[in-house]
């Protein structure tokens, strides 16, 4: 029983001086500002490259999801009761990493 208070209490200081020292790390720290270089091109470009990125997955993600919900309903016919629950997770998977990209995106 001394033992397991002893274990506690020694997680308990070692959290206490993580969260001390990252509250002193955060508390400490200072920004620093390039001036000038939201005008550079590097910087212009970047943007747009971005942008150009983020509006192609947003069309790429649901036709490349599309595609594969087909072709896991093709696999899914095709298989028997065991392998058509594991062909279910993969098209709900599908589903939801296009919702995933789609909002990411966004």
């Amino acid at each position: 029983m001394k033992r397991k208070i002893k274990n506690v209490a020694a997680r308990l200081r070692a959290a206490g001086a993580m969260g001390t020292a990252a509250f002193l790390m955060l508390a400490n720290s200072t920004t620093a500002y390039a001036s000038g270089i939201s005008q550079s091109k590097l910087a212009r470009g970047t943007e747009k490259l971005i942008g150009d990125a983020t509006t192609w997955l947003m069309v790429l993600a649901p036709v490349v999801a599309g595609l594969l919900i087909i072709y896991f309903c093709i696999r899914r016919s095709a298989a028997d009761e065991m392998d058509q629950k594991k062909w279910n997770n993969r098209i709900v998977a599908a589903i939801v990493s296009c919702i995933g990209a789609v909002l990411g995106s966004a």
